[in-house]
């Protein structure tokens, strides 16, 4: 994803209480990522560098009391909810920190210091290669599941800004312009571990669905459910999201469908999913509701050819033709539905040509 994608859904994922991980090489801008996400919601930052961090860094020092032994806080502690904490470099990061940080990452707390409420968390690191790699973090599902896993690529114009900002020789950045192709290698990003759906992913899913608009649920559905619950998974979720947008194959049987629809790709693909699986499943109750209006639902499948695509629509006329040849009960409805369709005009060429 591109960085300003990346700097959205990372607010997005912090104000759900959730905590994102930026994969990227270095110089694609995570740390100013961060910065920018700071000095716009008027939060104060704290970038720790865990590969050059110790335990007591990380978890202050233990002090005897009156009787018994306390942690002191460490330097770094917020002192209110107006923070962002920033874990820089969490691959390299010791087992001793990185065991610290999945208690700061669950119950909000390092031993006996609890975070105040409001503060905003999340975690960079460069792609394993062969020069580092922590090959103990990067394939521990549990220590990986507690992320948004967003991996940026930046465009060109992107990197051009990054590094003018930082010091780049111009030379360098000439060159780069002409030659985006040698901005980064091809390879993709990988922490060599598969996110997998889980429970605790889809809450943690659910908690930063609801900040979004549905505008925006359909230009970064997609990407969020993968940084979390897989590529798969994320893939059947936003199939399933767009189905929910299609109006219930009854009603569309019933009442007919809206014309808007036939410039609508998706949409009208869904609904031919939705249609047949509807048809599939069909009750004892449905079949006697339909059959009391067949001729109407009749009517209403012929209207879909000029909605739907040609093939969508040969789809779904050829499987009304595969469940009335089956022997089965409801194969009675489906010969009555396909002998009122015969008769119209759109559905008596399909019937032809199949």
């Amino acid at each position: 994803m591109t960085v300003n994608e990346a700097k959205f859904l990372c607010k997005k994922i912090m104000q759900a209480g959730e905590v994102p991980l930026l994969v990227g090489h270095f110089g694609v801008g995570k740390t100013d990522i961060a910065r920018q996400i700071a000095a716009e919601n008027d939060k104060k930052i704290v970038i720790l560098v865990l590969s050059q961090m110790e335990p007591g860094d990380l978890i202050g020092l233990p002090a005897r009391g009156e009787d018994r032994t306390t942690f002191l806080r460490p330097d770094w502690w917020p002192e209110d909810g107006n923070y962002l904490i920033v874990l820089d470099e969490i691959n390299r990061a010791h087992r001793s920190i990185r065991n610290a940080i999945m208690q700061l990452l669950i119950d909000k707390r390092i031993h006996n210091h609890v975070l105040p409420d409001g503060v905003w968390i999340m975690a960079t690191m460069n792609p394993p290669d062969e020069e580092y790699d922590q090959a103990d973090l990067i394939t521990d599902p549990a220590f990986i599941s507690r992320f948004f896993v967003l991996h940026v690529n930046p465009t060109v114009d992107e990197w051009k800004e990054w590094a003018q900002i930082n010091g780049v020789d111009p030379k360098v950045i000439d060159f780069v312009a002409s030659y985006p192709e040698f901005l980064y290698t091809s390879s993709p990003l990988s922490l060599r571990v598969e996110l997998r759906p889980s429970p605790r992913s889809w809450y943690k899913l659910s908690n930063v669905l609801r900040l979004l608009s549905k505008d925006e649920i359909d230009k970064y559905g997609y990407i969020l459910a993968s940084a979390i619950v897989g590529a798969e998974a994320a893939k059947a979720f936003v199939e399933f999201k767009k189905s929910e947008y299609v109006p219930m194959p009854r009603k569309i049987l019933l009442e007919g469908l809206e014309a808007s629809y036939k410039d609508d790709v998706d949409r009208s693909n869904s609904l031919v999913v939705r249609l047949i699986d509807y048809f599939s499943k069909l009750s004892d109750e449905e079949i006697e509701l339909l059959s009391a209006h067949i001729s109407r639902v009749a009517q209403n499948l012929d209207k879909l050819a000029s909605i739907l695509p040609r093939d969508s629509f040969y789809a779904l006329v050829r499987f009304i033709v595969d469940r009335a040849n089956q022997d089965e009960n409801s194969s009675q409805f489906f010969e009555r539905l396909l002998e009122r369709l015969s008769n119209l005009n759109n559905t008596k060429t399909v019937l032809r040509d199949l």
